[in-house]
């Protein structure tokens, strides 16, 4: 019963955000992954493969904001205004947000599916080269460390973006 409880509570609290971003595309990576590679990340519990896939969202949105991104503004396929110009807006318009929200879904679905033509690449690569395979859990872990620490530096300047706005009032 308790279980049950904080299930309903940890549920309660993933928002539209977390499930569009993050918990789907990890799910699609999965499911996609499984029917295009040899690789098999379906989980039989329900609880390891939340977590899972969840994570797996992560990688896929990260990748799309570093990456992707950078390479669509730098190709001018979009252009993005000041980040201080955004939250000026966002104080006289409450609907950025959630445009912004619906944008970041349909950039992680890009990264997804880019995500999904580069494992087939790697993968085809790595049986070119056999003796790769013996190093992929050491370039998966160098690439999510990598991810992960550019994530942190980007994610760190957005607060300090918004720390400067206000102390600049």
């Amino acid at each position: 019963m308790a279980f049950e409880i904080a299930m309903k509570e940890l549920l309660d609290k993933i928002t539209s955000y977390n499930l569009f971003n993050y918990l789907l595309p990890g799910v699609l990576f999965s499911v996609l992954a499984r029917a295009f590679t040899e690789l098999d990340l379906i989980q039989d519990d329900l609880i390891t493969g939340a977590f899972l896939y969840y994570f797996i969202g992560i990688i896929v949105s990260r990748f799309g904001s570093l990456f992707f991104e950078p390479f669509l503004k730098w190709s001018k396929f979009v252009r993005f205004e000041k980040y201080e110009d955004y939250l000026l807006a966002c104080e006289k318009d409450s609907k950025i947000e959630l445009l912004l929200e619906t944008s970041n879904m349909y950039r992680t679905f890009a990264a997804l599916f880019a995500s999904l033509l580069f494992l087939k690449i790697y993968l085809a690569i790595e049986t070119a080269l056999p003796a790769l395979g013996e190093y992929r859990a050491w370039i998966a872990i160098i690439f999510l460390l990598a991810l992960f620490l550019f994530s942190y530096r980007k994610q760190t300047k957005y607060i300090a973006s918004r720390i400067r706005k206000f102390s600049d009032e």
